[in-house]
């Protein structure tokens, strides 16, 4: 298998039920991150499906724009960001203390 086919099976894992226009760009913002390059295919993979909700589902940029800080914003974000991950079906939670970037 290659990267992405290792990423592809992670994010199916993480997130089964995500919208397949999602997956797909959950899955290129993983291959295409310098950041991800070199982490393991699940982290990348959860890392990238936390950002892409943190910033395309929520409100979290604007919150930023409304002269939030990233903490705050973060905390106002949380919970929609976990309905999101329970409705693509996510074992994984994020919580306050270890929400990555």
């Amino acid at each position: 298998m290659n990267r992405r086919e290792f990423i592809e099976s992670a994010v199916r894992i993480l997130a089964p039920r995500i919208p397949r226009h999602e997956f797909e760009a959950v899955t290129d913002h993983a291959l295409g991150s310098r950041g991800l390059h070199t982490a393991t295919p699940e982290t990348a993979a959860w890392l990238s499906i936390v950002s892409y909700i943190r910033h395309r589902l929520t409100e979290y940029d604007e919150l930023l724009d409304d002269g939030y800080d990233v903490d705050s914003a973060r905390f106002f974000v949380l919970d929609d960001m976990n309905g999101v991950l329970e409705e693509w079906g996510s074992p994984r939670r994020i919580k306050p203390e270890d929400e990555p970037d």
